[in-house]
């Protein structure tokens, strides 16, 4: 379970985590399986490219509770403690 969304720095959505990859703020990602491949697709691939570990969560629905949001999640992130 992805507990460490609620005690780490992190993010929620895929605009805002394909940002901060791209930026180098990412350090683990979370994606939904039931998230349209269409929104998790880009995410997937800019982590592939970056080195970035993606672990995989049942539902958006579990995604959403556990970062506190009343609504379910395709993504979210860990981000990194100290800039590059």
């Amino acid at each position: 379970m992805p507990h460490r969304l609620s005690t780490e720095n992190s993010l929620v959505g895929a605009k805002q985590t394909l940002k901060a990859i791209q930026s180098g703020q990412v350090r683990l990602v979370y994606l939904a399986r039931d998230a349209d491949e269409h929104v998790v697709g880009p995410i997937r691939e800019q982590c592939e490219l970056k080195g970035i570990d993606i672990v995989e969560v049942d539902s958006m629905a579990e995604l959403g509770r556990v970062c506190a949001i009343d609504v379910g999640a395709a993504v979210a992130a860990i981000l990194e403690t100290t800039s590059r």
